[in-house]
């Protein structure tokens, strides 16, 4: 179960579009290679998700990236939450081990539906969005 509702809104700025998350656990909005509801494959482990979440940086301990983070990803960039397809798995992923997922089809994990409200267009939308 899921502990918070991360909240996704576009912002229209002098770059184009831009993404963002807004982390109710933060003052400040995340921007990141990759968006709440996007699909992604992880490029080291090679599964595909989704991203539920989206950290500004590392925020576990330091316990926990020297013993899960063997490649030592920059704690400095974000990181993701991603829903493993096919399974219960939630992960943390440095923004250097995903992609875009290659395609475009729903994942199956029994959390989707405490996170987001559809899958249309190739990605997942969250239960609730920011204008």
């Amino acid at each position: 179960m899921l502990d918070f509702m991360p909240q996704v809104s576009m912002i229209n700025g002098m770059e184009g579009i831009v993404k963002q998350t807004i982390d109710p656990r933060i003052a400040h909005p995340v921007v990141g290679k990759f968006f709440v509801g996007e699909l992604v494959w992880h490029v080291k482990q090679n599964y595909r998700g989704v991203v539920f979440d989206v950290d500004p940086m590392f925020m576990l301990t330091d316990e926990w990236y020297d013993k899960v983070a063997v490649s030592h990803p920059p704690k400095d960039q974000p990181w993701y939450h991603v829903l493993v397809h096919g399974g219960t798995q939630q992960t943390y992923v440095a923004e250097r081990h995903l992609h875009s997922a290659a395609d475009a089809d729903p994942i199956d994990h029994p959390a989707l539906d405490q996170v987001f409200s559809e899958f249309a267009k190739g990605r997942y939308w969250p239960l609730q969005t920011i204008n």
